[in-house]
């Protein structure tokens, strides 16, 4: 009995070894992105001579409740990569339709879009009026997906799992004085970490790492000119009609 429990006890240490190292090196991620993005009319200076709002983004069935989040995640980041640019929420945005009187109208607006991919010309005008830019950025989020698997365990306990998300985001940003798109991007992004730990990838962890992907493509000055305009710039805490730079 004496010999079955030292080699009970060894093996046991040994398993614990094992798992000390498996678990000192977990965490650890992987992110695979397939992007494509264009510029037709979109300079540099625009968005910093003219601003730019966001609308309230589409979304495949079952991810409405995600429209927000996405819009939220996407201003965050432009904010903080390009404080040269006067950037109006999706909240301050809606606030400002509302105070305006244009529900019925954006939401016809929106429905159009829904169906034929265009955006009315005289509503976006008018949107352009009332948040005081000139762009318009509209989000479409195309698929999420998220799940985890185990992938070790040791005495019937599963320690390590993998944690995995997938998500499809398209942006388009719209001249409103024009009424055409001045640049569009589209980002698919699969994102996997081993952990031993209970929490998840969240919908905000791999939105965020889109967003500083695609932001990061948008035309910008050089480093020297973004510090001068920032400067420059406030950020406004609400909204205020102005009007449109053409």
């Amino acid at each position: 009995m004496d010999i079955y429990n030292q080699i009970l006890i060894r093996s046991m240490r040994f398993g614990l070894i094992i798992l000390a190292g498996m678990l000192h090196g977990a965490c650890s991620y992987q992110i695979y992105t397939t992007e494509e993005h264009r510029a037709f009319n979109l300079t540099a200076d625009d968005l910093f001579e003219n601003g730019i709002a966001f609308t309230t983004p589409s979304s495949i069935t079952g991810r409405e409740q995600d429209r927000q989040s996405l819009a939220l995640t996407f201003a965050e980041v432009l904010r903080e990569q390009r404080p040269d640019i006067h950037v109006v929420s999706l909240p301050e945005t809606l606030s400002a339709i509302n105070k305006a009187g244009l529900l019925d109208e954006y939401m016809k607006m929106y429905e159009h879009y829904e169906q034929t991919g265009i955006f009315n010309y005289s509503s976006l005008k008018k949107i352009s009026a009332i948040t005081g830019t000139r762009y318009i950025a509209q989000l479409n989020l195309s698929g999420f997906d998220q799940g985890e698997k185990g992938r070790f365990g040791i005495f019937g306990l599963r320690v390590l799992e993998t944690k995995r998300a997938n998500l499809r985001v398209f942006l388009q940003i719209w001249d409103t004085q024009e009424g055409v798109i001045a640049w569009e991007g589209y980002e698919e992004m699969n994102y996997s970490t081993e952990t031993y730990t209970e929490q998840g990838i969240t919908f905000y962890d791999i939105a965020r790492q889109i967003a500083e992907n695609m932001v990061a493509r948008i035309p910008r000055k050089t480093e020297d000119e973004d510090n001068e305009s920032a400067q420059a710039v406030i950020q406004p805490s609400e909204v205020t009609a102005r009007p449109s730079t053409n």
